[in-house]
């Protein structure tokens, strides 16, 4: 959907606001933002792995159980409404930016550019399919060798046994830092924070984070298929 047609079921003031260049920006930003954090929030409860099953099945159930139920799926409802406004932000911007040179350069010279900053828009398709796959794993169990309801630790140990899969998370990993190093960055300059002075500082708490969180993420697949844990 083009920004013009979303554009038209919107009132006229908030209409402006998506049609321009800068409010897809800052669209993308924000939902960037809120998709950022819930990354963090996810890795931080999976690291209770590490403390054994019993502390990562009470977070399970906190989950559950948090607002009566309804706390689970407000979160997965305002997560996927980021995730559907992040990618449109996206591509209608990038859409927007080959209409407006249809003859391509003869020669790209990477300048000011980075290798996540190339690579953004194949890597975020990759992990749009990676998260599907990792919803039928380990949230819905369909395509888990051992599924069961409840039991998260099992459920880890059982999944990352596999060589295969346990690879294609590490690689989906990867292509996340990549994608939230250059991510991250242009996020904090779109909220203002691309300012000479800030800007060094910004962007090694970009590249920090992007690391803290591949790191994190790939020790469980590493720490099953090694025996650390079990």
């Amino acid at each position: 959907m083009s920004a013009t047609s979303a554009a038209a079921f919107l009132p006229a003031a908030t209409a402006t606001f998506v049609r321009s260049t800068v409010g897809r920006k800052v669209i993308m930003a924000v939902t960037g933002f809120i998709l950022f954090g819930f990354v963090l929030g996810h890795l931080a409860g999976n690291l209770l792995l590490y403390k054994g099953p019993e502390a990562i099945r009470d977070y399970a159930l906190f989950l559950r159980s948090f607002l009566h139920g309804a706390g689970l799926w407000t979160a997965r409802f305002g997560l996927l409404v980021s995730a559907i406004l992040h990618v449109w932000s996206a591509t209608s911007l990038t859409l927007q930016s080959r209409a407006a040179r249809p003859v391509p350069y003869r020669k790209l010279e990477a300048r000011d550019s980075t290798y996540a900053s190339r690579t953004m828009r194949w890597s975020g398709v990759i992990l749009l399919v990676f998260i599907v796959y990792h919803l039928m794993h380990f949230t819905f169990g369909t395509v888990h060798p051992d599924f069961r309801e409840l039991q998260p630790y099992h459920n880890v140990v059982a999944g990352f046994r596999s060589v295969p899969v346990s690879l294609f998370y590490i690689v989906a990993m990867v292509l996340l830092g990549l994608h939230l190093d250059h991510g991250v960055w242009s996020m904090l300059r779109t909220l203002g924070l691309g300012h000479p002075r800030y800007a060094r500082y910004a962007r090694l708490a970009a590249t920090g984070l992007a690391i803290l969180i591949v790191v994190g993420n790939v020790s469980f697949p590493i720490a099953v298929l090694f025996g650390w844990v079990r």
